[in-house]
């Protein structure tokens, strides 16, 4: 896991099951989703799915740049949801160069 403060609340959500991975995981969620982080390098498809999810909660969507897989520990992981409100606060007041805030555009 890399040093960052952002992979250390992930880490912090994992730990306290307050994270949801993967998109089967967010799709199942009625509610209670705060944060959407989805990787940079994903696939169309799921850089679609973290559109539909960040629409769906009306929640913040932070997309990484690289390493993502290794800041969850899950290979092949593209999306999570966080799903505690005090760390998804953290997470964005956190001001990290590998993720970036979603504002809308077609750069995603």
């Amino acid at each position: 896991m890399a040093n960052g403060k952002i992979e250390a609340y992930l880490g912090f959500c994992i730990k306290a099951g307050k994270i949801s991975l993967g998109s089967g995981a967010i799709s199942t969620l009625r509610g209670g989703v705060y944060l959407i982080i989805a990787d940079g390098t994903a696939a169309k498809n799921s850089k679609r799915l973290a559109l539909k999810f960040k629409n769906r909660f009306n929640c913040p969507l932070l997309i990484c740049g690289q390493g993502f897989e290794n800041a969850v520990n899950r290979a092949g992981c593209k999306i999570a949801a966080v799903r505690d409100e005090n760390l998804a606060k953290a997470i964005l007041q956190t001001n990290d160069g590998n993720y970036e805030l979603y504002c809308g555009g077609s750069n995603f």
